[in-house]
């Protein structure tokens, strides 16, 4: 018997890889295609920089023999599942994209070990994991040993949380226990149109409630990006999404143990912006736009905004300072006066803990008149949500600097980042007005007798009004205290924000020793 010569061999590997990169097959491709949507390995290519893609277990093979599945043309090379590794601006990152033209993409017990192994390699390597989904949910052939595999995932995303950053992007189907894991990672994104999750489809819910719901409606990305805050960020198309993440990964670090990489500004950091002097209107009831603040303030006005639909009168994103990543929370009186409600206060609360997970800097603009009044917000849990918040900011250890614009009022003063709750620098505007109360409720109960007996009750509110406001609605009192460390010009803003981020560079502060807090979840 004679060796195979080497070139047959090599042959032979070539057909093999061959095989591996067709997945499903041309028909199933020119499907995905129609559909509107990339295959799993054209979405690597553009997510990952060119050419840095690694595959792992490309010839492995599903382990099923029943119903079918030990025919030969169920064999396919890499199953359901490429995973690898890469770069993204030539930083390591570790990859899976579910390939919905084999089997749908469905997961079985090789493609959850696919996923759990180059989880554990990108734990044991520092770099962050992003998950490309497409997937019809667990392949029904192999029965619990499917559902074992999602099991070995959720907890390799539990254990990885904090530790290394988590990407989702859900880019077709994303049903049932499938959706728990992109809810255990730190972002998710989702495609207008071509992308969905639910725990429970359409069809299901019609059985069992009657309710008559499109998959678009139930859990697309319009529905997830603006009242359940499930995703993070909706995209126009896939090209978009992908492209999303590579500018999100530019802010963040390799891991929890790494500093956020700083980038050289180009932007002065002495830079003082006299708009910013004129932004707050005379009347105290009229909102203006906070975005444009931070716009104003950020290196080359360059903000990226997470949750941008989600409970849109908190603003949360990532920004830079002087070259410096840092993570921003501000309340927006353009929408319900920046209130804090239920979705508001999660929505910062989770971003605030990612924050202080991965080491990165938070900037707080506070304008803010008080948590949200009512039965709806009181029998939602306002309480318990708000809470959330407030642990958050008292939890984080990193810098946290906060900049009062102009309400700062009650218990939301103390929740956003005050000095009480370890704010390393609390600056204040002239314009900032910090009490108990606003000033028509404070002399509503104040001075309830002597309006009660006025002869012109409204105009002695009006001047009680105008006298509280000037003894109370104002930023020097707490300065006295101590509680604002400076009140300085809206100009001055940024070049006393980077200064400050240079001054925190290595700031050291611990909470005690524990297992783990309990946030009130």
């Amino acid at each position: 018997m004679t060796d195979t010569p080497k070139a047959e061999k090599y042959a032979h590997l070539q057909q093999m890889r061959a095989r591996s990169q067709a997945g499903g097959g041309a028909d199933r491709i020119a499907k995905q295609h129609k559909a509107g949507k990339l295959t799993a390995r054209e979405r690597l290519d553009l997510l990952l920089d060119n050419g840095s893609f690694r595959e792992l277990d490309a010839f492995v093979v599903q382990r099923s023999r029943d119903f079918g599945m030990d025919k030969p043309e169920n064999q396919i090379l890499g199953d359901s599942v490429v995973t690898g590794w890469g770069t993204i601006n030539g930083r390591l990152v570790y990859v899976y994209s579910q390939d919905f033209t084999v089997f749908g993409g469905s997961l079985s017990e090789v493609h959850a070990a696919k996923i759990v192994k180059i989880m554990e390699m990108a734990m044991k390597s520092g770099a962050p994991v992003i998950g490309l989904n497409d997937s019809g949910g667990a392949r029904i052939q192999e029965g619990v040993v499917s559902l074992g595999g999602y099991a070995d995932i959720f907890l390799r995303n539990t254990l990885a949380s904090g530790v290394i950053p988590q990407i989702s992007a859900i880019l077709g189907p994303c049903a049932g226990g499938a959706v728990y894991s992109p809810a255990l990672t730190d972002f998710i994104f989702m495609v207008k149109n071509t992308s969905y999750m639910f725990v429970t489809g359409p069809d299901v819910v019609k059985s069992v409630t009657h309710e008559e719901v499109s998959f678009e409606e139930l859990g697309g990305a319009s529905v997830h990006s603006t009242i359940s805050g499930v995703c993070h960020m909706a995209a126009e198309n896939e090209q978009d999404c992908l492209f999303l993440i590579r500018e999100l990964l530019t802010y963040l670090p390799q891991n929890n143990m790494e500093d956020p990489p700083f980038k050289p500004p180009k932007d002065d950091p002495l830079r003082s912006d006299p708009r910013l002097n004129e932004i707050i209107p005379d009347s105290p009831n009229k909102p203006y736009d906070i975005k444009e603040v931070i716009q104003m303030i950020v290196d080359d006005g360059q903000f990226f905004e997470i949750h941008e639909h989600f409970a849109p009168n908190i603003v949360v994103g990532f920004a830079r300072l002087g070259g410096y990543s840092v993570g921003i929370v501000a309340n927006q009186p353009m929408v319900l006066a920046g209130v804090l409600d239920i979705d508001a206060s999660e929505k910062a609360a989770r971003f605030i803990r990612f924050c202080d997970c991965f080491n990165i800097p938070l900037v707080t603009f506070e304008d803010v008149p008080g948590f949200m009044p009512g039965t709806k917000q009181e029998h939602g849990g306002i309480i318990r949500a708000g809470a959330k918040l407030l642990y958050a900011y008292c939890e984080a250890t990193v810098p946290k600097l906060t900049v009062i614009t102009r309400k700062a009022y009650g218990g939301a003063y103390d929740v956003m980042s005050s000095k009480h709750i370890r704010g390393d620098l609390n600056l204040a505007w002239p314009t900032a007005e910090i009490a108990v109360m606003g000033p028509d409720g404070a002399v509503s109960i104040i001075f309830r007798r002597e309006l009660a007996e006025a002869e012109d009750p409204i105009a002695k509110k009006a001047e009680l009004v105008a006298m509280y406001r000037e003894k109370f609605a104002n930023p020097y009192v707490a300065a006295g205290r101590g509680y604002i460390d400076d009140v300085i010009m809206p100009s001055e803003t940024r070049p006393r924000l980077i200064n400050a981020l240079n001054a925190l560079q290595n700031k050291r502060d611990s909470n005690p020793p524990k297992k783990h807090g309990n946030i009130p979840l």
